[in-house]
């Protein structure tokens, strides 16, 4: 009898979200992201969901050409069949269950587990969009920011399919508003967040001085972003000298620099953000697959052909510049959150555009992700992580 009445304890609760899933309950769903300190939320693994992906990308005409792989032809799909489960959140497990109610009525606690498995990490897009009710949130970063932005709209928007919205870009700002709701997603494009400034001797990156940083007040959610730019030599490199203080210079360690930018934009945060009105998160290192011997396959081009998440222990390794994000999140005085999303996309080689992105089969793009994909994952961790605070 013991067990029936657990049994109906899980069940009864799972249920009534099925019922009610026309008008979520939101009280329900604070208390169901509730983060708990054993929990944490992006220790875990990719496991296999045969309901994935959370939305169809041919429904996102929004979507860059550079992140369509499907429409660009990419012939496989169990790349978009995986979804990324924490270790330790209290997903129900078969030992609690007892084996003769399992034989008994299997497909009751079937029902139960799959329901329960649907209440972790879940985005829900209507939530969301009532709690961004005549509010704004901004990315603030490079294109990997644009990704995620990109990403985060077409969850949006597959929740409301039929609701009304506008879109619109001055310069570097981007902003895309649910008009039932007066929310507006923005993006700004900001790659290094500090200032290039042309000068008539050159192009110079200021490690001390912000760019664009009016167009972040008043924000109710920021989400920063920097690093992919910081790599870049040669003709790729958009300036021509990096000054710290009064020193000019041709280059300077990449890391160290870096270091200083992002200090200089812990500085702003510090004095500028008030708490109580604006959270801020920093995204944290999106890493690329340009290296195909680092997960063992020696023979291989890239992330090319890769088609399922790395599962070898010995990988993924501490990312260098996420070690500087943490350093410097740990010195500042105003909270910011880390979307800790660095290790946990270092598994998924197998999701990058590959050759069906901008390029085509002419180019190679380890670097951004596919959508549906991978930031659709930091998009729901980013959700969970504004309910729970």
């Amino acid at each position: 009898m013991a067990n029936y009445i657990a049994l109906a304890l899980l069940v009864l609760p799972l249920l009534q979200v099925v019922v009610t899933a026309g008008e979520p309950n939101i009280q329900d769903y604070t208390k169901r992201f509730e983060k708990k300190e054993s929990c944490d939320l992006y220790h875990g693994s990719w496991v296999y969901d045969k309901s994935y992906p959370l939305y169809d990308s041919s429904q996102c005409s929004f979507i860059e050409v550079s992140f369509a792989c499907q429409r660009n032809g990419r012939p496989d799909k169990l790349y978009l069949k995986y979804r990324w489960q924490p270790s330790a959140c209290n997903l129900p497990r078969f030992g609690e269950i007892s084996p003769n109610l399992v034989r008994s009525q299997p497909d009751l606690v079937e029902m139960s587990l799959d329901l329960a498995r649907s209440r972790q990490i879940r985005f829900d897009g209507i939530d969301f969009l009532k709690r961004l009710r005549n509010k704004k949130i901004m990315f603030i970063g490079d294109s990997l920011s644009l990704n995620q932005w990109q990403s985060l709209l077409c969850m949006l928007h597959t929740a409301t399919p039929h609701s009304e919205y506008k879109s619109e870009r001055i310069g570097p700002l981007s902003t895309f508003t649910f008009t039932e709701y007066n929310a507006s997603v923005m993006l700004m494009r900001n790659a290094f967040l500090v200032d290039i400034e042309h000068k008539r001797y050159g192009r110079v990156l200021k490690l001390n001085k912000l760019g664009y940083e009016k167009t972040w007040d008043g924000i109710d959610v920021l989400i920063f972003n920097t690093w992919h730019w910081w790599r870049h030599t040669g003709r790729e490199q958009p300036w021509d000298f990096i000054q710290e203080g009064k020193h000019l210079q041709r280059d300077m360690d990449r890391l160290a620099a870096y270091e200083e930018a992002l200090k200089t934009w812990a500085r702003w945060v510090d004095t500028n953000v008030d708490p109580e009105k604006t959270k801020v998160f920093f995204q944290g290192i999106s890493p690329d697959h340009s290296n195909a011997s680092n997960w063992g396959n020696h023979n291989g081009i890239e992330c090319k052909g890769e088609t399922k998440p790395i599962f070898a222990p010995a990988y993924p390794r501490h990312h260098p510049a996420e070690l500087v994000v943490e350093k410097v999140l740990r010195t500042m005085l105003k909270p910011v959150h880390l979307l800790n999303v660095t290790r946990l996309s270092q598994q998924r080689k197998d999701a990058h555009p590959s050759i069906y992105g901008l390029g085509g089969h002419y180019g190679m793009d380890c670097s951004h992700w596919c959508l549906a994909g991978v930031p659709d994952t930091w998009n729901q961790l980013l959700y969970a992580e504004l309910i729970s605070k």
